[in-house]
């Protein structure tokens, strides 16, 4: 049974390869670059060179919280579906890595092959500020400005909209919204509705522009409201630990984390940061080695 890792990444390139080399040729990778990072060239050729990553694509300018991670998904999953011989479909990011053995995840996805998961609530929701839907109603210029350097300028021109009487419709014809995370595992079946959607229903994705993390509203919204919701599972399989320690928010991952890593019921975490993470990385492979 073949699966695909779609891979966005823009930074820490060294453990890029080192998450590339995990897999073995039953896995395909696709990796979006952002095209502005700067990527040492040796590593970059290292990890193109590995016979099962099909695809490094620089394509978009990646701005934290704009359009374009989720049109970087979408890139990667259209040119992974073509392979008709992948069954399953993973989205991690490039601070991910596997908290399981080849042989578990291999196993995990065989024993649910015809479900997917995805973490998703409806909106509005309490899981976001203002229900979430401040996303969507208000100018989010994610798109232009550097959301991590010029957050706070962007909180102030949607506060300026409210105080304004700015306000975005949400048309009626739109399918009801769903929230979650970004990061998913599907089924070829989910994943290939979810393409032929958005050819199909070009106005969902054009209205996502200038909102905020799209990424976390599309997938779900597709799917929930397709005919295979009774197949998706409410579940991220990516561990993530949202508090701020370690110097980041969500947290980056350290030794100290390995025993709840590897009783978790995920199949990946992030964040992996060089070089905290990387006495956790080497203990992760010397366990998966242990256990054959």
């Amino acid at each position: 049974m073949k699966q695909a890792l779609l891979i966005t990444a823009y930074k820490n390139f060294n453990h890029l390869h080192d998450l590339s080399s995990f897999f073995d040729d039953d896995f395909e990778l696709y990796i979006h670059i952002d095209k502005k990072s700067v990527v040492p060239e040796g590593v970059l050729n290292s990890i193109r060179e590995r016979t099962n990553v099909k695809l490094v694509s620089r394509k978009y300018k990646v701005n934290w919280g704009g359009l374009n991670h989720l049109r970087c998904i979408l890139h990667l999953a259209a040119e992974a579906y073509k392979n008709a011989s992948i069954d399953y479909f993973h989205l991690i990011s490039g601070h991910d890595f596997p908290i399981k053995s080849l042989s578990e995840i291999k196993a995990f996805v065989f024993n649910n092959k015809q479900h997917s998961f995805i973490s998703y609530f409806k909106l509005p929701s309490a899981h976001w500020f203002d229900g979430g839907l401040s996303r969507l109603e208000y100018y989010n210029f994610y798109d232009v400005l550097d959301g991590k350097r010029h957050r706070n300028y962007i909180f102030k021109l949607v506060a300026l909209q409210k105080k304004l009487g700015i306000k975005r419709r949400l048309s009626s014809k739109l399918p009801k919204l769903y929230g979650g995370e970004t990061w998913w595992s599907l089924s070829r079946e989910a994943l290939g509705y979810v393409l032929d959607y958005t050819v199909q229903h070009p106005e969902l994705l054009n209205r996502m522009k200038h909102t905020f993390c799209s990424e976390e509203m599309y997938v779900q919204t597709v799917l929930l409201n397709s005919p295979l919701k009774s197949t998706i599972v409410s579940k991220s399989l990516s561990f993530i630990d949202w508090t701020n320690k370690h110097g980041n928010f969500p947290a980056n991952l350290v030794l100290e984390d390995q025993s709840r890593l590897l009783e978790s019921d995920k199949l990946f975490a992030r964040k992996f940061e060089y070089p905290q993470s990387e006495p956790l990385k080497t203990a992760l492979l010397k366990t998966f080695a242990s256990n054959g």
